[in-house]
């Protein structure tokens, strides 16, 4: 969306806020060690360039990671400091990060660093400095992706791919002995694990946000594509019942027919439920490795977690999606030298990468993670994801479709088809409104 529009989202939020002063709200959120050596200290450029004695004053970073405040987060306070004794860093935490910093942005006023919204990467310059003067120790994974004019917005806070994340205890309780490699094989692996007393798949349904799998990386797997988001952008009509959206929702449907996720998926407990897997009660998850260590966290021992492609069709061809996790961006306006110090600082010298899980931005460091191994044992064909395209992602803020909603819609609907003429309306009616 243009800025003029966030400024309306702006005005428009507020006056509802005025107007329901009574009421309340509610949101939810959730989620490198190397050897940098200050190097995002040594040039200079027009989004406010910094050198050495430049990395000073207050930086503030606006994150996502609630459960890391009190924590981690003092670790990491103290450490920067340490290395730059001038600047003074704060955490902030929201919930419903998306939605609430875009709000803040319309008003002229966020924090010098955060965490890309969904916005067109050609409204990329309006608010963030380029971070191509950042000197990092080694080629990093996905810098084209947060890019306008060939300047680098956004920095990658890590990566991760999407499979089944599993308890093999409950597996071995189940008489499961092979993992599943097929679609097939999945459906009676899960049967198996029903008859155990074992809910086989944890979708954290009422959640929502765990849908986005759904939304995003089956339908990579299912048109062995990444670039379907983008596609939607040449019709009116992006939403069928064959085409990759269909397909994906079908089979989450599917399990839910068989019963084969939560008993109840509208009372689901993202909290919970890593506890559940972590002790056996709820078998899988269709995650990204992120989500490892937070089982593990919540009472499971490494060795019984563990990790393998989701089987997507019949080919017996194992094949997953790499993705980045959100994007570091510094605020142009803001303290830029030192959020640019401390944006290199996350990638290779905190160990948040390890601590989340992830497959580290920087392409030379080996993931740490040990149920990656596992998960590329079964020799996945990766898919990348492609640059966005703008007019998809106008399109998307225009018509303003939540697409975990829609899967939500779609699952439990008697009559799916009718929830894919509701959504592709919206879409084709915004499209039209945008001239595109």
């Amino acid at each position: 969306m243009k800025k003029s529009f966030l400024l309306v989202l702006y005005a428009v939020i507020m006056l509802t806020m005025l107007a329901a002063c009574s009421g309340g709200g509610s949101g939810s959120g959730t989620g490198s060690k190397g050897n940098g050596d200050g190097g995002a200290g040594t040039a200079t450029n027009d989004g406010g360039g910094a050198k050495g004695a430049d990395i000073s004053g207050e930086v503030v970073f606006l994150t996502n990671r609630t459960d890391m405040i009190d924590k981690e987060y003092v670790d990491y306070k103290k450490r920067f400091e340490e290395k730059y004794p001038g600047v003074d860093l704060k955490f902030e935490a929201i919930t419903d990060y998306d939605a609430t910093l875009k709000v803040r942005m319309a008003s002229g006023s966020f924090p010098d660093v955060v965490l890309v919204p969904t916005i067109p990467n050609n409204e990329l310059p309006d608010y963030f400095a380029p971070l191509d003067d950042i000197e990092f120790s080694d080629d990093i994974y996905f810098k084209d992706l947060k890019a306008h004019e060939g300047k680098m917005y956004g920095v990658s806070s890590g990566g991760s791919t999407v499979g089944i994340v599993y308890n093999k205890k409950a597996f071995e309780q189940a008489g499961i002995t092979d993992i599943p490699k097929t679609y097939d094989e999945f459906l009676a692996a899960a049967q198996k694990l029903k008859d155990a007393g074992i809910v086989p798949l944890a979708s954290n349904f009422k959640d929502k946000w765990p849908l986005d799998a759904w939304v995003f990386d089956v339908p990579t797997l299912a048109s062995q594509a990444s670039d379907h988001q983008n596609k939607r952008a040449e019709t009116d009509a992006p939403y069928t019942m064959d085409n990759a959206y269909g397909q994906s929702w079908s089979i989450l449907r599917e399990l839910y027919q068989k019963g084969y996720l939560e008993k109840d998926v509208n009372s689901t407990n993202w909290e919970q439920s890593k506890k559940d897997v972590a002790s056996g009660k709820f078998a899988m998850y269709l995650l990204g490795n992120w989500v490892i260590n937070q089982v593990i966290e919540n009472g499971a021992a490494s060795e019984d977690i563990g990790f393998f492609p989701f089987p997507v069709d019949n080919s017996g061809q194992a094949k997953a999606p790499l993705n980045p996790d959100w994007f570091y961006a510094v605020n142009k306006e803001g303290n830029t030298a030192a959020a640019k110090a401390f944006v290199q600082w996350m990638i290779e010298e905190s160990g948040f990468d390890d601590f989340a899980g992830f497959i580290p931005t920087l392409k030379s460091k080996e993931p740490k993670l040990a149920q990656l191994a596992e998960f590329n044992s079964y020799d996945p064909a990766y898919f990348e994801p492609a640059p966005p395209v703008d007019a998809a992602t106008q399109i998307q803020n225009k018509a303003q479709i939540d697409q975990a909603g829609v899967v939500q819609e779609f699952v439990l609907s008697s009559d799916p088809q009718k929830v894919l003429d509701k959504v592709n309306e919206k879409w084709a009616k915004a499209k039209k409104d945008l001239g595109l």
